[in-house]
């Protein structure tokens, strides 16, 4: 298998798990918001989940879509190993 199909199934594989993992984000806190609207709406505790289930979507996002090719790869893991040796040869 070439090194290019590699690179493109990881970079597809991402983007599937972000849609998969964002579906499942929408899905579950539109639920909680049910519940915590219902039973309790004079507290919106709801708002925990949403800001730090979202931020864990976001990185999420940031990975697959805006560095795609930046964490870990392994051409990024390669290019700290050599930046490592060099700093260890000065």
């Amino acid at each position: 298998m070439s090194d290019i199909r590699k690179l493109a199934e990881k970079r597809a594989d991402a983007k599937i798990g972000f849609y998969k993992n964002f579906i499942v984000y929408i899905a579950v806190n539109a639920f909680l918001a049910v519940i915590n609207l219902v039973y309790t709406p004079q507290y919106l505790w709801v708002l925990f989940p949403v800001f730090l289930w979202g931020f864990g979507i976001l990185i999420e996002f940031l990975k697959a879509f805006v560095f795609p090719d930046t964490f870990g790869t392994e051409n990024y893991r390669e290019q700290k190993i050599q930046e490592e040796m060099e700093r260890l040869r000065d």
